[in-house]
């Protein structure tokens, strides 16, 4: 059984038990999270496509950590100016793991 969800303005395929970074949500390490944003579930029955979401399906997570990705450098140069600019960035992400999804 699989599920699509829509958080932080991103759509994400999931699966029981799968562990994905999505967008920093403001929940505590160890915490549940429901997701009701749901766009398609699919499993043995068939594919359920929502317009825009599925009516009374869900997705529950556990909160695993809240984290921070790799650093991006940003780094800017404009050509013939000696003007040079660098600068980095982390992304602040939540760490979850799908406890299960209800198709409903």
């Amino acid at each position: 059984m699989f599920a699509v969800i829509r958080t932080g303005g991103k759509q994400y395929r999931v699966t029981p038990n799968a562990v994905l970074k999505v967008e920093k949500l403001e929940a505590e390490a160890g915490s549940t999270v429901t997701f009701t944003d749901i766009l398609a579930v699919g499993g043995e029955a068939g594919l359920t496509i929502g317009s825009p979401i599925v009516a009374g399906a869900s997705v529950t997570a556990t909160v695993l950590a809240q984290d921070r990705l790799d650093k991006i450098i940003i780094f800017k140069k404009r050509r013939r100016q000696n003007s040079r600019r660098r600068n980095g960035h982390r992304q602040h992400v939540t760490v979850l793991r799908v406890a299960a999804i209800n198709a409903a």
